[in-house]
């Protein structure tokens, strides 16, 4: 695995994953997580829904940076993961998090292809982004996979510990315990990295839609009751 892949996982890469609890914060709130038990189940269906679409997604990212692609190509695939993302506070979320990851992206791996992807959409979504920069840096297609899985989880279990007072030790044994299911993942992603846009799968994941939503609104009750 290359440095690149590291530092793109790295929690202090500027790229925006790591602070997005990927619904805990909701959860925790409605009481549905509340120990570390609690936390393991969340990651691993967080692992088979949000991170199997994003390694998927980074997977055929990464494959099309590396043979080259027309600008319709980079609008095709950012379309099909918006409507593989129901949840308007997930796209969103994902756009805002691919914005970071650019600014953060143009300064360590600057390259035509980066340009091309924000030229042909000008908010791409976070998974894309890091498949370029994962090509762009030398990386195949399964270290983009594999990195995107991993951020699916590891920003939600960050967020366990922060918010929940977890025991970190525990936490990160629970990250540990889905190597394999991660591995899994992206295998599967590479598999299918070059498969048209259209074609590629649409794993989904009701439930985290559903927490987006409510936490999104949550936090306009809150933004209307402070200014008012």
């Amino acid at each position: 695995m290359g440095l690149a892949v590291l530092a793109l996982a790295d929690s202090r890469f500027p790229g925006g994953g790591h602070v997005h609890s990927g619904g805990v914060e909701e959860a925790a709130s409605m009481g549905l997580i509340s120990s570390t038990a609690d936390l393991r189940e969340f990651l691993h269906g967080r692992l088979f829904g949000a991170g199997s679409l994003q390694a998927v997604f980074a997977a055929a990212a990464a494959h099309a940076a590396l043979r080259g692609v027309h600008c319709g190509h980079w609008q095709d695939l950012d379309v099909e993961l918006d409507a593989r993302t129901p949840s308007p506070a997930q796209r969103e979320a994902s756009r805002a998090q691919g914005k970071g990851m650019i600014r953060a992206g143009r300064a360590a791996w600057p390259s035509p292809v980066l340009t091309e992807l924000v030229a042909a959409t000008t908010r791409p979504h976070h998974p894309i982004v890091l498949g370029v920069l994962a090509a762009t840096a030398g990386s195949q297609p399964r270290e983009a996979a594999l990195t995107a899985g991993y951020l699916a989880i590891s920003g939600p279990a960050s967020a366990g510990v922060r918010l929940l007072g977890l025991d970190p030790f525990a936490v990160n044994a629970a990250l540990v315990e889905l190597s394999a299911e991660l591995d899994e993942i992206a295998d599967g992603a590479a598999r299918v990295a070059g498969l048209a846009p259209a074609e590629l799968p649409a794993p989904g994941a009701p439930a985290l839609d559903l927490l987006a939503e409510a936490h999104d609104r949550h936090h306009r009750e809150e933004v209307r009751l402070f200014a008012s």
